[in-house]
């Protein structure tokens, strides 16, 4: 039995679709919030993670946006409400540093909603200025250097 991968995320597939789908039940629908075609398309040259619990079941994703040659962005991190506090997005974040540390970046930023500042903090994140409101929540611009 397989069971807990990791693994890259091609756009447009139906994994990301269930991607989509996933980051909308637990980020976006909480807030009322859509995704405009717009912003799907954007995410066209950024990179997908998923974390799998078996061979067909999306328990997390991530994704990640070169800001340059040297920084990358994580964004959308999202695990399903009825596999969190398991650990696997400790381990998703986790594949996604070494992901970015061997595609030569040297730092991850991310913005990190009040809810999931500790869960950074525990990764070793480091907080930089003040809190700021994005989509109508408090976040902390958080990073970690590679």
């Amino acid at each position: 039995m397989i069971s807990n991968f990791i693994v890259p995320i091609e756009f447009a597939s139906p994994a990301f679709d269930e991607a989509l789908r996933l980051r909308y039940l637990v980020l976006r629908e909480p807030l009322k919030l859509e995704y405009t075609p717009e912003q799907i398309e954007e995410e066209s040259e950024q990179f997908h993670f998923g974390f799998f619990t078996t061979i067909d079941r999306l328990a997390g994703v991530l994704t990640m946006q070169a800001i340059n040659l040297e920084i990358v962005k994580m964004r959308q991190v999202a695990i399903d409400e009825s596999c969190q506090k398991m650990g696997f997005g400790s381990q998703l974040v986790q594949y996604a540093e070494v992901w970015a540390k061997v595609a030569g970046y040297k730092k991850i930023e991310l913005h990190a909603r009040d809810l999931a500042k500790p869960f950074y903090d525990r990764l070793e994140y480091l907080t930089e200025g003040e809190p700021f409101e994005e989509v109508s929540i408090k976040h902390y611009a958080m990073f970690k250097n590679l």
